[in-house]
């Protein structure tokens, strides 16, 4: 278990889900919470390849605070099918400010735990990681 600034441990399950995400490809998504009564970063939910871009912001709460990866496909302009992998750091301005301040402080070191992540986005609504956002970001 790895500790952050704020004193947060990433659970092992955390680094098994990114990384079947980031080498089997078996997932869309992965959203992160912070378990306050074990002090440790958890896996949420997991997305499975037929899920979209929108099934997961909707999997991410209005009023609360999350981290999440997207594996994002594309295609470039010579026709070349490519990947990206964003690291989101979801807070929206609703959330309260302990946990806003608690995510901001372990985010740094369990993007670390995340190796391989290549886009960050921090968003506080949903028109700061809109889809068009993500394309924009990934070229």
């Amino acid at each position: 278990m790895a500790n952050s600034a704020s004193g947060i441990a990433v659970s092992d399950e955390c680094k098994l889900k990114f990384l079947e995400l980031k080498a089997k490809r078996n997932h869309r998504y992965i959203v992160f919470k912070i378990d306050d009564t074990v002090q440790q970063v958890m896996v949420e939910k997991v997305g499975t390849q037929v899920e979209t871009y929108e099934d997961f912001a909707n999997s991410l709460p209005d009023n609360d605070c999350r981290y999440a990866v997207f594996d994002y496909d594309f295609t470039t302009d010579e026709n070349c099918r490519k990947s990206k992998i964003f690291f989101i750091a979801w807070s929206p301005d609703i959330a309260k400010v302990r946990t806003k301040m608690l995510y901001a402080s372990s985010k740094d070191r369990f993007k670390r735990e995340l190796d391989g992540i290549q886009v960050e986005l921090q968003a506080t609504d949903p028109s700061e990681m809109s889809w068009d956002t993500l394309k924009a970001r990934a070229y």
